[in-house]
């Protein structure tokens, strides 16, 4: 009787369990989505393979539906009664219609799966490049992403900004992926599937961002320690705010205030220590390509490939030790004082 009652209550659990998921679904799928999910497309590619994820469940669905169905059926007709004793059922050898049934049937379903999943692999990968595309260069490295706009002469990091796409105005995004080190995969879910990033063999994908919004993103293939926190942030902005971004990005280095020694001793401290053999600061002695550009530093929301505020104070924690925000991490700490520490940060925060 207790056995019974434990199962009733966990056949009641996931019943609601299900129902749950199955209510919540739409209302995920149009909400605003707070990490990576292909539930609310944004793109054409990604529509795409929304588009089949559906079809797939459809028919994988079904599958289930009709095996559960007859299992159910099965052992709710001939279970064991109280007159059967310890007779054994009767025993059927041999049917070549049900043989042919389950050898033809789930052939034809492989067959549609892939054809249908091959149309639209190349549907989206020859997608021809309109003249209006915006061409980016993504290069991968452990752990953190590089982003270069070679038609506006910028360089910028973990932050992608691109413009919205309209049917009256299309401007879709051509990325070219490279690896710096080792394998990696750029996926942004929302925006196209999965495309990895392999050390001396380019690749190439494409999306024409439909909302303006803030979409995230992951790498998606194991690359090291700190592979997943290797975060990716997409900015679709519209036509004025990507001009404008563009804009401000192409300003060239801003010189420190004279009046403020803390700055000017950042800035000295920085080109002095070994800052300048990984990063850049057009303008100044620190052409590095090691670490990620920080001549617009503080135009980004976040340090660390994306996994922390980016605030003086996070700034500060760092540049003493890189594993307290990101263990694992490439960078070393750069074992400065206080108050070394303080002026860097004093002078970093003004690249604007």
């Amino acid at each position: 009787m207790q056995r019974q009652r434990s199962l009733s209550l966990t056949r009641s659990r996931i019943f609601v369990l299900a129902l749950v998921c199955v209510c919540t679904f739409p209302a995920f799928a149009q909400g605003q989505q707070t990490m990576p999910g292909i539930l609310a497309p944004a793109s054409t590619p990604a529509h795409e393979i929304y588009v089949l994820s559906q079809f797939v469940l459809l028919i994988t669905g079904a599958i289930f539906v009709v095996v559960a169905g007859l299992l159910a059926f099965v052992i709710i007709k001939f279970r064991a009664r109280g007159s059967d004793g310890e007779h054994e059922p009767a025993q059927i050898y041999g049917s070549t219609q049900v043989e042919l049934a389950w050898t033809v049937i789930p052939v034809l379903i492989v067959v549609v799966l892939f054809l249908t999943t091959a149309r639209i692999i190349f549907a989206i990968q020859d997608a021809p490049e309109p003249h209006s595309a915006l061409d980016v260069t993504v290069v991968g490295h452990q752990f953190w992403w590089e982003f270069r706009y070679p038609k506006f002469g910028i360089v910028t990091a973990n932050e992608l900004h691109l413009p919205v796409s309209t049917p009256s105005a299309p401007q879709p995004t051509y990325l070219q992926l490279l690896s710096a080190d080792v394998d990696h995969s750029f996926w942004v879910p929302q925006l196209g599937g999965k495309t990895d990033l392999i050390p001396n063999h380019p690749n190439e994908m494409w999306f024409d961002p439909q909302r303006p919004g803030l979409y995230l993103g992951q790498c998606a293939q194991f690359c090291g320690i700190e592979h997943a926190k290797m975060l990716i942030r997409v900015y679709v902005d519209t036509p004025d705010e990507f001009a404008a971004w563009v804009k401000a990005q192409q300003q060239p280095f801003a010189q420190p205030d004279a009046q403020n020694t803390a700055v000017s001793a950042g800035r000295r401290v920085f080109e002095t220590e070994a800052c300048v053999n990984c990063h850049t600061i057009y303008g100044t002695a620190a052409k590095g390509t090691f670490g990620p550009d920080l001549t617009h530093l503080m135009s980004r929301a976040t340090i660390a490939a994306g996994i922390a505020p980016n605030t003086p104070e996070n700034l500060r924690s760092w540049i003493q030790d890189p594993n307290t925000l990101k263990p694992g991490a490439l960078m070393p700490a750069m074992q400065l004082s206080d108050h070394e520490t303080d002026e860097v940060v004093a002078y970093l925060t003004t690249l604007h």
